[in-house]
């Protein structure tokens, strides 16, 4: 049986850049569909359902930090961030909204097929050895048998990346894992020198599970080593 192709949605002003990664993409084996302002783009997404978006941040008529606000109020979808802009602020505010990467102009096109390939990666999560949830308190459950993790039982919006990560940390409570440990386990190996990806999705978990972000009870700092999950005692 052939393996369906993934779907992927530019989103993109620069014609000439949008027909090199129409291209290149479509060889590598991807469904290509392109916009070229991000309210075009919303309408794609909504229309065609892609399985990752690539976004620019410089748009007209509606940039690229509006439209992933946008997309993350409504899908998990993952979003590869694409600036021209090197600058250290703007990966952290495109990693804090929600995007899953972030890949500064100019580029290779073997460079963002690769990120591409390794955040669809990430989006597989292996089935749960044991139905029981990890972990279940009054405020707390994380279940990676139902895919599902809730405060309160009200549901928390979570991307696969975020599930990845938190699912991780439950299955080792009590132990402390290494930013590497935590980096080839959830990014993989072409990751393992990005410690900021691991700060800043430990940042948007606690903003999601904690009761008091900046005082966590869950997800607990082992300074210049790692992090640690921790349940109520």
């Amino acid at each position: 049986m052939k393996e369906k192709k993934a779907k992927l949605l530019i989103i993109e002003d620069d014609e000439k850049l949008v027909e090199a990664l129409d291209l290149y993409l479509r060889k590598a084996g991807y469904d290509v569909i392109t916009a070229s302002t991000g309210v075009e783009g919303l309408k794609e997404l909504f229309e065609k359902q892609p399985d990752l978006v690539i976004l620019d941040i410089m748009l007209p008529k509606m940039d690229g930090w509006k439209a992933c606000r946008r997309i993350r109020e409504v899908s998990d979808v993952p979003i590869i961030m694409l600036t021209a802009r090197g600058q250290e602020e703007d990966k952290i505010r495109g990693l804090k909204m929600g995007a899953d990467d972030y890949v500064a102009k100019p580029f290779s096109l073997r460079e963002l097929s690769a990120r591409v390939e390794a955040v669809l990666r990430r989006t597989y999560i292996p089935p749960p050895t044991k139905k029981a949830p990890l972990y279940a308190d009054e405020q707390l459950v994380i279940d990676p048998y139902k895919r599902k993790v809730s405060i309160r039982g009200e549901p928390v919006k979570l991307t696969a990346t975020e599930q990845r990560l938190l699912f991780l940390l439950a299955e080792n409570a009590g132990r402390t894992l290494t930013f590497e440990q935590i980096l080839r386990r959830v990014w993989g190996p072409e990751y393992i020198n990005d410690v900021d990806y691991v700060r800043l999705y430990i940042w948007r978990l606690r903003q999601k599970i904690e009761p008091e972000p900046s005082n966590p009870r869950y997800i607990l700092t082992e300074h210049g080593i790692g992090y640690r999950f921790e349940g109520i005692l």
